[in-house]
């Protein structure tokens, strides 16, 4: 059943099966989220007419390929990738399935990149997918700088179940869902690891 229901509903083409192979080709780790999610990162992206995403963690671009296709002409993807390693292995992905012009992929530290791209916001979109323990500094700068309506969508919320466990990187993911909770409608769908998803409440309503 379940082969039944990707196939019909979040088949991926061969651009995509590449990019999502892509990791093991290249020594990468193989920890991108899988089609259904994809498929989910494109139609949120859509419905909201986003024109302006970031994303936190290329790793080998799959996800940037969801999101750049939801983009309509003139739309663009930030992504932001530390490893040297990855993003250039992003750059290749991306660049064969032909959204390279609407994809710029930003190397290095996410702490040092977010203040000087704040400039180029508000912003319709912000998904993250990279460091854990960084997720609440991450959702802080999405709602400063996503627009009302806008989306702040991060993968792996439930912590590979260590959501409340003791720890830095657990009361940081902690801090993230309260964050969202505040500032956002929200909802944690349960993927297999939680995909936390939220619209940006308007701050003067």
């Amino acid at each position: 059943m379940l082969e039944y229901v990707a196939r019909t509903h979040h088949a991926e083409d061969p651009a995509l099966r590449r990019a999502f192979e892509a990791p093991s080709r290249h020594g990468m780790p193989e920890i991108q989220l899988g089609p259904a999610e994809g498929r989910l990162l494109e139609l949120l992206l859509r419905l909201v007419d986003a024109r302006k995403v970031v994303e936190i963690g290329t790793l080998a671009g799959y996800s940037a390929l969801w999101m750049a296709r939801a983009l309509p002409p003139g739309g663009h993807l930030w992504t932001i990738e530390a490893d040297p390693h990855h993003a250039r292995v992003a750059a290749e992905v991306i660049g064969e399935a032909g959204l390279g012009e609407r994809v710029s992929i930003l190397k290095g530290d996410a702490v040092d990149i977010l203040p000087a791209l704040r400039d180029s916001g508000p912003f319709c979109a912000v998904f993250l997918d990279a460091d854990k323990g960084r997720y609440d500094s991450y959702g802080r700068w999405a709602t400063e700088n996503l627009r009302p309506g806008g989306l702040l969508i991060g993968d792996n919320a439930y912590l590979f179940g260590r959501l409340l466990d003791d720890g830095d990187e657990a009361e940081a993911m902690r801090r993230f869902h309260e964050e969202m909770a505040r500032h956002y409608r929200s909802v944690c769908v349960p993927t297999p690891d939680g995909l936390a998803v939220g619209v940006r409440l308007d701050p003067e309503a």
